[in-house]
């Protein structure tokens, strides 16, 4: 179940970022001096890719955290800007887009997806603290 898990909560993070690399270089043309939507869309992708390995090899809380992390903010991302319209603020630009379409959908249904095998991986990861100096599990001691 662990596994399955962490394999599902990585395929999440991997479709949310080959979409992005997908999309990342239309939406840069729209802003190639500054930091435009395609090089947040290439940041956001290479977090993606890294948590998503990350999970694949530790499956712990902090590996799930950090999924969680990525896709709920992609998630709330896509959301914000499908369904209001935020101006540029700071260095970020505009990215109303009022539309849906496949890669957008694929890459929205990840992220929610993704989000809830997370927050599930989060709740069920087994707690790896121990208390320095505490004794561990019987190794080799007398019953």
């Amino acid at each position: 179940m662990n596994m399955a898990m962490r394999v599902l909560t990585a395929l999440a993070l991997f479709v949310d970022a080959g979409v992005h690399i997908l999309l990342a270089p239309g939406y840069q043309a729209a802003n190639p001096g500054g930091i435009g939507q395609g090089n947040l869309f290439l940041l956001e992708s290479a977090a993606a890719v890294l948590v998503a390995v990350y999970v694949l090899i530790r499956g712990s809380k902090v590996a799930y955290a950090m999924a969680l992390a990525v896709l709920l903010s992609a998630f709330a991302a896509v959301m914000l800007y499908r369904y209001f319209d935020i101006p540029a603020f700071g260095p970020f630009p505009a990215m109303y887009e009022p539309v849906w379409f496949f890669e957008k959908t694929l890459s929205a249904v990840a992220e929610g997806l993704g989000a809830v095998l997370a927050a599930n991986g989060l709740v069920r990861a087994p707690s790896r603290r121990r208390v320095h100096g505490a004794p561990g599990p019987a190794r080799g001691r007398p019953a």
